[in-house]
């Protein structure tokens, strides 16, 4: 009975080891700083920041309660408890963050979590923006306030809630009616007739970008009912859905309320666009047939010949591309050395590249090791040439290459701060260009080298008392004399680019509510409007590079908005047919989300166009220590049980918590569970520190595994003198507890590679009961319950060191592209003594539609209790390894002549796998039929592998000659993975066994794990 108990449990470590094995992939979230927090205390909020900028910290914190008391007046709900902020000096440490578990994307721009309801974003490069970015995130802190602490409401409340109801209130509280980008998209929508309805927009949210549409919902809410109806639509809403919250205060169901919606849209921008055509200017030569359908930041080299532009043609990522700025046909991805090299990650959202004076080399900005990184590529051959971080700046944007080569010049962040920068490639050193208060962005330089033009948040002469916008600047490099223009008042004049006379700049503007290109001539002071498009150059931001002129021809390149698309134009100067306006002259009124005419000024639009700080507040403003402000985050339903049966009484519940302190650093995970008796009771505990270059953990864990077997016995006894026989029909039920305590550690090297050290030590031992019913003579005759006999316990130690590799890209059910390798040694002391050894190396090649995936693994065991035979053996015939050899297949097809079932089976295994992946339903451009619901990937695999002993070696035999051979198994067939909403992927699969009769052998199976 003890040598059954032992196979048992092994078998069961087994398994477990198994489902642990198929996690051990994944990118990481490296840590590069640890931050030192300091806590500024306002009326409302507690500013947790490191910013050693005085000034700065009070305009944010001022602007903060400003925010407050603008939001207080629409939902009438104050935040009882001063609201947490974590306040970051740039992007690349927001990255970083440890409030929030999962990767922040180069596109976030801040985050709001539910659990302490923290406000987390960064500095950016202009106050508008960061001042935007503050209001839209304090949106989300008073909307989770308001359904935790609101009646009939919880945080559970949000399922009701379609994104772009609350993402779209957070734009709409934060920006107003006005609004180029979302009034863009809206004509854009008009012009092609794809105008949705609320159905529409909560189903395919990416194929209604969920900001600008419920920006425009709220709007039209506001201008049309009033903004005093917006909180209770969104209370109404969280409790009962939109349609029901439509018809109680407008009495408009879904269908009414989207007909009226969009018959004003299009009255109105239908009466206002001066034509209902839209006709860019030049040749379209990047859109979706030959390019993705997003392609931006077009970069345009100064003899005219190239383009580089970033896009998502691969659809996986936005990758930075090379391509013929006469014909469109791209030459390659440059970024290819950013995904083989230590870049966590493009800065593609407000950066364009620039090139080198000869047209060979282009630099762009990445992020690496926390910080902003330049990076230098051959075009030609697609080498890097360097990369480098800029000494003092950690944060930086916008390059722009001198003409003779010799420097380049960025827009970086220090300190909150941001000015223009020079750095000088020959010498290595850093010159600061500007040093005021204001924000200096897109410089681009002159032909001749003596002057960078620039956009500037410093107010001219005429825009010194209204809005400031951005204005055009020029700097003098040899004198530092900065020039604002006074052009275009309060309009967003950015994206300078000097003419190849160097007389005349080129920019875009929304002087006139939309977003076209304009010139202006230094001298005269004259400006033009050399486009009239409709919908707009723009890109993915207000700030985003859209624009790009050769310096030597004045080609020029922009990113025209359409369709909701983004594609790349060129154009010279005979495709333009300038307009002279007038230069003091600007006209918002298409950028207003319709209906445009309401009897008085809505709550919103009043309290944006306020812009005074409350100076007065910040007498109160006072710093206070650092407290972690260690408290309970999260905790599980609790479920609680009881039941009774001839075995006895038992209770089943359980419940888990998470506590975690007010920066994430520390967390602190509970779980407690009961499943039976007493003795079935689970529980454990684990600490997570988040610091630099380091994760470590340690865990205490006491966990019951619990199986049972029947048992028969026959028993001579004794009844009034005379022998019987008693038979005993015996439920026996054992128990295997382990008592452990572990650590673990990670290594991060970047976000794709890492090192992991873990250590555990643990008890396992046993308690086994067994129930006995007796019978005499076939009748029953009583039970009785007792202890039976177990084996010994006994303790193990284990260790692993193992190093992670994985820049990989997923696909619907399994990577697609990129790489994943693990090496690792493990060792296992104790009652089994013996080293374990793996290597597990994966490649995707994606060509559209196509992925091909190889696999190659090994894993071995070694040591005296492998010499010994006493361990169970590793087995190949897993789903997971060689798909068509499971025992089944064994069981219906026969163990014929020399192939059985032990020979898939040994203490050393090797396996290879190929796969042609094809996504097959699911979005449109990735496969091959379009659902919006169900997602499925089919695979064609080949499967071999070969497991065997010191005994039996392997051999390389299609065919065993003897049951004592060790030869691989082969299979080959078709499987369907099917992602269940991203809960759970199911892979029913045909294999063609060849080792057991080939297609006379062919078996179905079903594996329930992602694609490897």
């Amino acid at each position: 009975m003890n040598r059954s108990y032992s196979i048992s449990i092994l078998l069961a470590l087994t398994f477990i080891s198994q489902i642990a094995y198929g996690q051990y992939f994944g990118r990481n979230k490296p840590i590069y700083k640890n931050f030192k927090f300091s806590v500024y205390q306002t009326p409302n909020f507690e500013v947790y920041h490191y910013l050693k900028n005085d000034s700065l910290l009070n305009i944010i914190s001022l602007s903060a309660e400003k925010w407050y008391d603008r939001h207080y007046q629409v939902f009438r709900d104050s935040i009882i408890t001063k609201n947490p902020i974590l306040l970051y000096n740039d992007h690349a440490d927001f990255q970083q963050t440890t409030a929030i578990s999962g990767s922040v994307g180069v596109g976030t721009g801040g985050v709001t979590e539910a659990l302490k309801n923290r406000v987390i974003f960064p500095l950016t490069e202009t106050w508008q923006q960061t001042d935007h970015v503050l209001g839209h995130e304090l949106v989300h802190a008073f909307q989770y306030n308001s359904l935790i602490n609101g009646d009939s409401t919880s945080l559970n409340s949000v399922r009701n809630l379609p994104l772009w109801m609350v993402e779209g209130m957070a734009e709409y509280l934060s920006l107003g009616t006005y609004d180029y980008q979302t009034a863009m998209w809206m004509r854009d929508a008009v012009i092609n007739d794809r105008f949705p309805t609320l159905e529409d927009m909560t189903y395919y949210p990416n194929k209604y970008f969920p900001y600008r549409w419920g920006h425009a919902f709220w709007s039209f809410i506001g201008r049309t009912f009033g903004d005093s109806l917006i909180n209770p639509i969104f209370k109404e809403t969280a409790k009962r859905g939109y349609n029901f919250a439509l018809m109680r205060y407008l009495g408009l169901n879904e269908q009414s309320f989207s007909t009226l919606w969009k018959s004003v849209y299009y009255d109105y921008f239908k009466r206002t666009m001066p034509d209902t055509v839209e006709d860019p200017n030049g040749t379209r030569i990047l859109f979706e047939r030959n390019a993705g359908e997003i392609n931006i930041s077009p970069s345009v080299s100064p003899d005219g010949r190239y383009v580089a532009f970033y896009s998502e043609k691969d659809l996986f990522s936005i990758d930075l591309y090379l391509a013929h700025a006469i014909s469109g046909k791209i030459i390659r991805r440059l970024s290819s050395i950013v995904h083989d090299n230590e870049i966590d990650a493009l800065n593609f959202i407000e950066s364009a590249g620039t090139w080198s004076p000869d047209s060979r080399m282009f630099a762009f900005v990445g992020f690496s090791k926390g910080k902003s990184k330049l990076i230098i590529v051959d075009v030609f051959d697609g080498k890097l040439i360097q990369e480098f971080t800029i000494p003092g700046v950690p944060s930086f944007n916008y390059p722009a290459w001198s003409p003779d080569g010799s420097s380049i010049v960025v827009s970086g962040l220090v300190n909150g701060v941001n000015d223009l920068y020079q750095y000088d490639l020959r010498i290595k050193k850093v010159d600061r260009l500007t040093n005021d208060p204001w924000c200096n962005i897109h410089p681009a330089w002159s032909s001749d080298g003596k002057t960078i033009v620039f956009s500037t948040d410093k107010p001219s002469q005429t825009s010194a008392n209204g809005k400031t916008g951005y204005n055009l600047a020029t700097l003098d490099v040899e004198t530092k004399t900065i020039n604002v223009f006074d052009i275009l008042p309060g309009a967003d004049n950015v994206n300078p680019m000097f003419s190849a006379n160097n007389k005349e700049i080129y920019f875009l503007s929304n002087c006139d509510g939309y977003r076209n290109l304009f010139r202006f001539n230094i001298e005269s002071g004259e400006v033009y409007r050399m486009t009239r498009i409709l919908t707009g150059i723009s890109g993915m931001t207000p700030l985003a590079p859209a624009m790009s002129v050769a310096r030597e021809n004045d080609e020029v390149v922009y990113s025209h908005f359409f369709k909701s698309k983004y594609s790349i134009y060129t154009a010279d100067s005979s495709d333009f047919k300038p307009v002279r306006i007038n230069p003091y002259q600007v006209d918002f009124n298409a950028s207003i989300l319709p209906p445009v005419n309401r009897a008085t000024e809505g709550l919103v639009d009043k309290n944006l166009s306020d812009k005074n700080l409350p100076v007065v507040l910040v007498d109160s403003f006072k710093t206070v220590p650092f407290k972690p402000k260690f408290k309970l985050d999260y905790i599980s339903n609790i479920g609680m049980g009881i039941s009774t049966s001839p075995y006895g009484t038992g209770m089943a519940g359980g419940v888990e918590m998470l506590f975690s302190d007010i920066t994430g650093k520390n967390m602190v995970y509970t779980g407690l569970s009961l499943n039976g008796e007493i003795y079935d009771f689970g529980g454990q505990v684990a600490f997570l520190q988040q610091k630099k270059y380091i994760t470590w953990g340690v865990t205490a864990s006491h966990i019951p595994y619990s199986f049972g077997q029947y048992g028969y016995d026959t028993l001579h006894r004794q009844i009034n003198g005379e022998p019987v026989i008693v038979e005993d029909f015996q439920l026996i039920q054992i128990r295997m507890f382990e008592t452990a305590t572990g650590l673990l550690s990670y290594f991060p090297l970047s976000s794709t590679q890492r090192f992991e050290l873990s250590g555990s030590i643990a008890r396992y031992y046993y308690r086994a009961d067994i129930y006995s019913n007796y019978y005499i003579d076939g009748y029953y005759y009583g039970s009785e319950r007792k202890k039976g006999e177990v084996p010994p316990g006994f303790w193990l130690q284990q260790s692993s060191l193992a190093y992670v590799y994985d820049n990989s890209d997923f696909g619907i059910a399994s990577p697609m592209r990129g790489h994943r390798m693990r090496f690792q040694a493990s060792r296992t002391l104790g009652e089994y003594n013996y080293w374990g050894a793996l290597a597990d190396m994966r490649k995707y090649i994606f060509r559209k539609p196509l992925s091909f995936a190889f696999r190659a693994l090994y894993y071995g065991r070694f040591g005296t209790s492998i010499n010994d035979n006493i361990l169970y053996p590793l087995y190949i015939g897993y789903p997971w390894y060689v798909r068509g050899y499971d025992s089944n297949s064994f069981i219906n097809y026969g163990q014929s002549g020399n192939v059985t079932i032990d020979q898939l089976t040994g203490n050393h295994i090797a396996v290879a796998n190929f796969e042609i992946r094809v996504p097959f339903t699911g979005p449109e451009r990735l496969t091959l039929i379009k659902s919006g619901t169900l997602f499925t990937e089919l695979a064609f695999f080949t499967d071999a592998g070969i497991a065997w002993t010191k005994e039996y070696p392997p051999s390389l035999k299609w065919k065993p000659t003897s049951i004592n051979d060790r030869t691989p198994f082969v299979s080959s067939g078709i499987s369907l993975r099917i992602n269940l909403f991203g809960m759970l992927i199911l892979e029913p699969y045909y294999a063609i066994p060849y080792q057991l009769g080939g297609f006379k052998a062919a078996n179905w199976g079903i594996n329930f794990i992602p694609g490897w």
